[in-house]
This record gives C-alpha cells, sequence and structure tokens, in this order.
C-alpha cells in the first residue's frame, strides 16, 4: 500500500531555482538548467512538456559505440532534465492551465499529499506513464494473456527471455523457484506449462505487490507464492529460474535495478547459493543476455569461471535473438553491440 510521499521527489526544489512560463525558449531553459538552476513552471501544462521535449532536442548526442559515453551522457541527460518542475496542490492537482488530472497515478504511487509540492516533469511523466502501462497490461503470447507492470517494475517488453522460458523441456513440473520475478511473468509461464507449485521472490516490495496481482488475475493465486526475499526462499526445488539483471552497473533510476547489476552481485549471487537449493538432479536456468560481453563489461570466459566456481556444470543452452527496436535501429548509440546480442537460457546442474 502506498505510504506517505517521498520527499525526495516531492519536496520543492532546494537548490537555486526561478520561476519560468510559456515565454521561455528552449536555449535559454537549457542554459539555465546547465548553471544547476531549477525551473518551477508556472505557465501551461501542454507548454511545459513542449519544453522539455526542446530541451531534449538540444542536448548532444553520446558518441557511437562508446559505453562509458553513452552512460555518462544518459545520466547527464537526466540530470538537466529533472530541473524543469511542475507545482502539486494538496490531492495531487496540478494548479497549471490545461493540466491533465494525475490524482489516481501519483496516488497510487505516492500516497497521499497534504501540503504543496514541486515535482519534476519528467518524472510525472513516468509516473503517467506507467499508470498507463499498469491499465492497459503488456500482451504475453507465450501466456496467451497480459501481464501489467507497475511503477518501478520492468515491464516484459522483450519476449525472448519468456520464450526461452516457455519452450525449454522442464526438468520436473512439481516446484520451481522464480528469484527475482518482478512482475511474475515468468512464474506465470511455468505454471502455464503445467508446474503445480511455484515460489516466486522479489527484495522489492512494489515488484511482490505487483507479482501478487498480476498471478492472482490470471488464476494462478493458487498455485504461486510470492514472498520478500534476497533471492531464493527456504528450502529446495528442481527447477530454480533467474533472469538477473544483464549488465554490471549501478542503477540510477527504479527501473534501472532491472537492467544494471552492481558488481554482478545479483548474477554471482544466484549461482553461487543455487546449488543449496537444488535438488540433486534440479537444474538451475540462468536466463542471460550477452550484451555485457560486447560493451566490454564481462566475458564469456568470467561467466564460465562463475559458474565451475559455484559448484556448477553446464547441462544444456538455448539461444534467442533480440527482436526489440533498438536491435534494428541503426541509429541507436549502442547498434553494434545490440544488433550482435544474443540472449541464452544456461541450464546448469550440480
Amino acid at each position: 500500500m502506498p505510504g506517505e510521499p517521498d520527499r525526495r521527489l516531492f519536496s520543492p526544489p532546494t537548490r537555486r531555482a526561478v520561476a519560468a512560463d510559456d515565454r521561455l525558449s528552449a536555449d535559454a531553459a537549457l542554459r539555465t538548467v546547465s548553471d544547476g538552476v531549477a525551473l518551477l513552471w508556472r505557465g501551461d501544462y501542454p507548454a511545459a512538456r513542449q519544453l522539455l521535449d526542446a530541451v531534449n532536442r538540444r542536448i548532444p548526442p553520446p558518441p557511437p559505440d562508446d559505453y562509458p559515453g553513452y552512460r555518462a551522457n544518459r545520466a547527464r541527460r537526466a540530470q538537466l532534465l529533472s530541473l524543469l518542475y511542475v507545482p502539486l496542490d494538496p490531492g495531487h492537482v496540478i494548479p497549471l492551465r490545461r493540466a491533465p488530472d494525475v490524482r489516481a497515478a501519483c496516488t497510487a504511487v505516492y500516497g497521499p499529499l497534504r501540503e504543496p509540492a514541486a515535482v519534476p516533469l519528467r518524472e510525472l511523466l513516468g509516473v503517467l506513464g506507467a499508470a498507463e502501462w499498469r491499465r492497459k497490461g503488456v500482451t504475453v503470447p507465450a501466456l496467451g494473456a497480459r501481464i501489467h507492470p507497475h511503477y518501478g517494475v520492468f515491464a516484459p517488453v522483450r519476449q525472448e527471455y519468456v520464450d526461452l522460458v516457455a519452450q525449454t523441456p522442464l526438468p520436473a513440473t512439481e516446484l520451481a523457484f522464480d528469484i527475482g520475478t518482478g512482475t511474475g511473468v515468468l512464474a506465470a509461464v511455468l505454471v502455464h506449462r503445467g508446474v503445480g507449485r511455484v515460489v516466486a521472490t522479489d527484495s522489492d516490495p512494489r515488484a511482490v505487490a505487483c507479482a501478487t496481482e498480476n498471478l492472482t488475475r490470471l488464476g494462478f493465486g493458487d498455485r504461486t507464492e510470492v514472498v520478500p526475499a534476497d533471492l531464493f526462499p527456504r528450502g529446495r526445488a528442481p527447477l530454480v529460474v533467474a533472469n538477473p539483471p544483464w549488465l554490471p552497473g549501478r542503477p540510477r533510476t527504479p527501473l534501472d535495478h532491472a537492467v544494471y547489476d552492481p558488481g554482478s552481485r545479483m548474477l554471482r549471487g544466484f549461482l553461487d547459493r543455487a546449488r543449496k537449493h537444488l535438488t540433486p538432479d534440479g537444474e538451475a536456468w540462468l536466463v542471460l543476455s550477452d550484451l555485457a560481453e560486447h560493451l566490454g563489461l564481462r566475458t564469456r570466459g568470467e561467466l564460465l569461471g562463475w559458474i565451475e566456481a559455484a559448484g556448477l556444470r553446464v547441462v544444456g543452452r538455448s539461444e534467442a535473438t533480440p527482436r526489440h527496436r533498438r536491435a534494428l535501429d541503426p541509429a541507436d548509440p549502442l547498434h553494434r553491440a545490440r544488433a550482435a546480442e544474443v540472449t541464452s537460457l544456461w541450464r546448469l546442474s550440480p
């Protein structure tokens, strides 16, 4: 359940701030935020969105095929764009002309707001977009149904990793663990395939709530249990599945936690502890992209070394090529790496 608002998001700008309205040009706005001065918007709401888009277009793009430059550019871009604030009155009401009704979306994420505040427009747009994702859901062909992501929980828009779990022969059907379940999509796929009971875990309370809601909506509530845990639940299972974040790196936003794994902590933790939670003839399924290898962040030798050091051996591997838009876009700054990317399901046994 939502609690009190996150003060880091809702406190008015504590840095230098100036009022801004429809008369401000995008060039002037970029100069202002580049100096570390926040803009508190007082004009027309659609004009604020147009200004945000115009400033974004004026920020130089990252150099191609330069991953450190790409991350630095994204961090700088986020920093600058987050300095355009819009006001919020109590009850999450935007006191601007032609402003949308954001009360339900903001209350679902932040809880009640009882005093005037300000929020970065970029953050607010993320909240509204997440509310739409949650309402409409994401079609998952392997399920023949929709998964509804919550705010801050990664949506299963990339289907290749889901298809790998849906197509790989099951070693057993009585019990499975889904580690780092997120929306619960892989737990749902396992139940859909006939696994009698799935215990899903996640360390993020938002993910636990999201997965519980999705599995219940799909009619799988009586065959699944979602528990808060740092990786594994208690006990052993003949199948444990994990789709850890694919890139080593420091997350900077809530959604980044599904993409970046600082020091490969989750990946190595899953490998190191999997053997203790597998039955003697069980399998650990590691779903992992090799994008980190193409970006020079991890080698295949390192991954195989971690598997061996954990007392596991590779008994099979299935592969899928990416089908998402950025892998097919030559203008993407990381196109060369994305075009070469392969997602694998590694079947590991003690």
